[in-house]
């Protein structure tokens, strides 16, 4: 681990970003008495939840790209590119929790931090392979 600490670190505020947009959903099915299991109701907590489903309908391809760019490269240039993507999600959350109509900017900056991460490691992979 100590050789992709600034990765480590990365992968845990991603998941700490995560777990509080859970929490959100949690706190927003209280304050707008929506029912367990209904996943409709308030507007907002719509919002929270769909903030949170979209979060994780990204993280299996963020957090494998993430690593594996960081294997192929460096351990500072994957968490320089994965901290955007925090920054991304974060934005994307704050604009859909205002107005859903508002979210592109926050999705675009995470979907090509997703993007380069994963397409710079398999570019390393085919460059290593074409070595052989």
């Amino acid at each position: 681990m100590h050789e992709f600490l600034w990765t480590t670190l990365v992968t845990l505020i991603a998941l700490l970003v995560y777990l509080f947009m859970g929490i959100s959903v949690g706190r927003a099915r209280g304050r707008f008495k929506v029912e367990a299991p209904a996943v409709s109701g308030h507007p907002q907590f719509e919002r929270a939840l769909r903030v949170q489903i979209n979060t994780l309908e990204w993280l299996p391809i963020f957090l494998p790209s993430l690593w594996l760019f960081a294997f192929s490269h460096t351990d500072q240039l994957a968490a320089g590119i994965g901290a955007v993507w925090i920054v991304g999600r974060i934005l994307y959350m704050i604009l859909y929790t205002r107005d859903p109509r508002s979210r592109g900017i926050g999705y675009i900056i995470q979907a090509l931090a997703t993007l380069i991460l994963l397409f710079g490691a398999l570019w390393a992979v085919v460059q290593a392979l074409m070595a052989r």
